[in-house]
């Protein structure tokens, strides 16, 4: 059985085709290390693309762009595909600033040049569109928080369990790589919704994990955890580091993609992170990573937030866990720091 994926160099990517390569399927992954392109060496995902490379022989590396459709065909002409997981993305919210047309085009053309090949060329594969809750935009903003000491929180009680896919979508600010993301996420319901392809849309949260080549613009745990253990100074961006995210290792994501692959349901949308269980503040996270790394966090505070940014985003799970009931988290927050320290420190 093959299986497609983009962005195979990526935190999901990477896990995905390691995952399916140890269940002995031919990994075919995409990724032309656009990133270091983005952010630099950080950013830089070729070790990840080569210790994939290395040792699997069910694995097909292609260096290839997916804005460019004409180099896409000939690979789906080529071969056929029973799963497509399209993770590759520009994932930031400042270089969609600085690079609009870039963004757009990776993130919405890239989408449509890959569901367009599925629907002419694999049309029962399973497709699997990774999404991101910027396609709320700043609508979660609106909903009533209290301050705590460290973090914020909802302050209904109705909305503890965090943000459900009826959220709006539309009438609030994004960023440009929300707005980007949403086309893709409109359009890929479009195509299981109209043309009947089983296509499923996971708006991700915070997701991580030792692959995770986080920078400053992109992946905040990522990178407090790279800063703190190179003694570097990290940045704290608005709301007094209250700010809250919930955090999803990348192993119970490709969980999740495994669920609805045995059990397609074509352009439905499911949130996906580490809900409240898994939800912590940027000052919380520096906390524990003093406690579990016992190492110092240098940090530097700037009171102006990032445009579009929400003040507290918990992942609602209900409907993932209602339409699969099998799912579940697997990796606490405190496990994921710990292993994400320990692949750091072991790195230098």
């Amino acid at each position: 059985m093959n299986i497609l994926i983009t962005g195979s160099g990526g935190l999901v990517g990477s896990e995905a085709a390691a995952y399916y390569l140890k269940k002995g399927f031919k990994v075919f992954g995409i990724d032309n290390n656009m990133r270091r392109f983005f952010f630099g060496a950080d950013g830089d995902v070729s070790d990840n693309i080569n210790r994939l490379k290395n040792g699997n022989p069910a694995y097909c590396h292609i260096d290839m762009d997916i804005r460019d459709r004409s180099m896409l065909e000939p690979v789906f002409q080529k071969h056929s595909f029973s799963r497509i997981i399209h993770c590759a993305s520009q994932p930031s919210h400042e270089k969609a600033g600085l690079l609009p047309i870039v963004d757009f085009e990776v993130n919405a053309v890239g989408t449509l040049n890959m569901l367009e090949m599925a629907r002419q060329y694999a049309p029962e594969a399973v497709f699997i569109h990774m999404s991101t809750n910027k396609v709320y935009g700043a609508s979660p903003n609106e909903i009533p928080l209290r301050e705590l000491e460290y973090r914020m929180d909802y302050l209904r009680p109705d909305d503890l369990d965090g943000i459900t896919e009826s959220c709006r979508i539309d009438q609030s600010v994004h960023s440009l790589f929300g707005a980007s993301k949403l086309a893709a996420d409109i359009v890929a319901q479009e195509y299981g919704r109209y043309y009947g392809l089983k296509v499923g849309i996971f708006r991700a949260g915070c997701i991580t994990g030792p692959n995770h080549r986080g920078v400053k613009l992109h992946g905040f745990l990522s990178y407090l955890i790279k800063s703190a253990v190179r003694g570097q100074t990290y940045q704290i961006i608005g709301y007094g580091g209250k700010q809250v995210r919930d955090i999803i290792h990348s192993y119970d994501v490709i969980q999740a993609f495994e669920a609805f692959s045995r059990d397609p349901r074509p352009g439905e949308v499911y949130n996906i992170g580490g809900g409240r269980e898994n939800s912590v503040s940027i000052l919380e996270a520096i906390e524990l990573i003093r406690q579990i790394g016992r190492i110092d966090v240098k940090t530097e505070y700037f009171s102006q937030p990032r445009i579009g940014d929400h003040i507290c985003y918990i992942t609602g799970l209900k409907k993932l866990k209602t339409d699969f009931p099998g799912w579940k988290i697997t990796w606490g927050l405190e496990d994921i720091i710990r292993q994400m320290l320990e692949t750091e420190m072991a790195g230098n």
